[in-house]
């Protein structure tokens, strides 16, 4: 007995496998359809010449006339109707579906008729064969005749005939595309959690390595020895961010309060390494009750923030974050020294944020980053969950 889990497994792995983003390209598609409807020309020519006994004149004048009538009645229905239709409630999709097929066959029927109608002014008629005088019959007809509810019936068989084997090959690569994106979703989401766990680890380790270590635990000997009342508020903070980064962010959504908390922290550890007037600019506003947000898409801009700027002579780091209408608001700056290359703001942690937040928000956020004369700039915005 064939093994069909494993069959199916097989085909599903390379549908998963196709690149339609990278495949339909605009010329690449512009060239299927070409393909597609000169495939459809050549059939119906032989169909006239073979079947009908026409000359080959007189079989291209039938064989333009249907593949033009096709062509309209297919793109209305496939890239003008169908996409409207389906962007309503269920009620408004199953009414429309209802009244767009008989629509297809007016648009068909009236085609017909007009494009007969032009071939008889310009004196052109099939002369010979089986449907010699065909183009007189039909533009002879009242539109309304041409059109008829008894024409319609009559003709819906034909037309179903037609455009069938172009409906079934859209419907079939819309379907195989659907399974595709849905396959490429999972497989990004189990990446996506490796690289969580990879991005965590890389987190800790630019928290808990011994040059930050020592940084902060030597300011802090020194808050001691003055016995400055700053002490207990650095030895919080960095119990905060401790207790954050090694427990509370281990989930795929936070309190955003949270997360707020956190960048506060960080920011207030890293300025104690700064003399007290360096110009690091941090406000907030917004309410934040009732939001979430993934931990640590920030982090990475922030700490970036840090390590390349607060070096020109025009020293600063500005952040502002603003919480409205539940969206999320991010905008950091930094100065830049004259000898930084644009390389030294990407790697692997701004690739992996682009990341995160391609899966985990997708088209509900927008991140710009961009290098200005002095300075480097990030602002993000996304539609926080609640």
């Amino acid at each position: 007995m064939p093994n069909t889990t494993s069959t199916s497994g097989y085909f599903l792995d390379k549908i998963a496998s196709l690149n339609f983003d990278g495949f339909f390209t605009k010329r690449n598609r512009i060239l299927l359809h070409v393909f597609m409807w000169f495939g459809f020309s050549v059939l119906l020519f032989l169909s006239y010449v073979i079947g009908y006994h026409l000359v080959y004149f007189d079989a291209v004048l039938l064989t333009i006339r249907m593949a033009l009538v096709n062509i309209i009645v297919f793109y209305m229905l496939f890239y003008l109707l169908l996409p409207k239709i389906f962007s309503g409630s269920k009620t408004r999709i199953i009414v429309l579906l209802v009244l767009v097929f008989p629509l297809s066959i007016f648009v068909w029927m009236a085609s017909t008729y007009f494009i007969s109608l032009l071939y008889y002014t310009l004196g052109l008629e099939v002369d010979f064969g089986e449907l010699k005088g065909v183009i007189k019959m039909s533009a002879e007809q009242r539109f309304l005749e041409a059109v008829s509810p008894k024409r319609m019936l009559s003709q819906t068989i034909i037309i179903i005939s037609l455009l069938s084997p172009f409906c079934f090959a859209k419907i079939l690569v819309e379907i195989t595309k659907l399974y595709n994106k849905k396959f490429q979703i999972e497989r990004e989401k189990t990446a996506l959690e490796i690289q969580n766990i990879q991005i965590e680890k890389d987190f800790l380790k630019a928290q808990l390595n011994p040059h930050f270590l020592f940084n902060t635990l030597n300011n802090l000997y020194g808050l001691t020895v003055r016995k400055d009342n700053l002490a207990p508020e650095v030895i919080l903070n960095l119990s905060d961010i401790m207790s954050y980064t090694l427990y509370e962010s281990n989930t795929e959504i936070v309190r955003l309060e949270k997360e707020l908390d956190f960048i506060k922290n960080y920011i207030a550890l890293e300025k104690m390494r700064y003399a007290e007037d360096a110009n690091i600019q941090v406000t907030s506003e917004g309410q934040t009750a009732g939001l979430f947000v993934a931990p640590l898409l920030t982090f990475t801009f922030i700490e970036n923030a840090f390590k390349y700027g607060l070096k020109s002579q025009n020293a600063f780091i500005k952040l502002n974050i603003k919480i409205e209408s539940n969206t999320f608001w991010f905008s950091l700056e930094n100065d830049l020294e004259e000898t930084a290359n644009d390389s030294d703001f990407g790697g692997i942690g701004v690739e992996n944020a682009r990341k995160r937040l391609e899966l985990l928000y997708p088209d509900q956020y927008e991140l710009e980053i961009k290098r200005l004369e002095n300075s480097f700039k990030v602002d993000l915005k996304i539609v926080l969950r609640r």
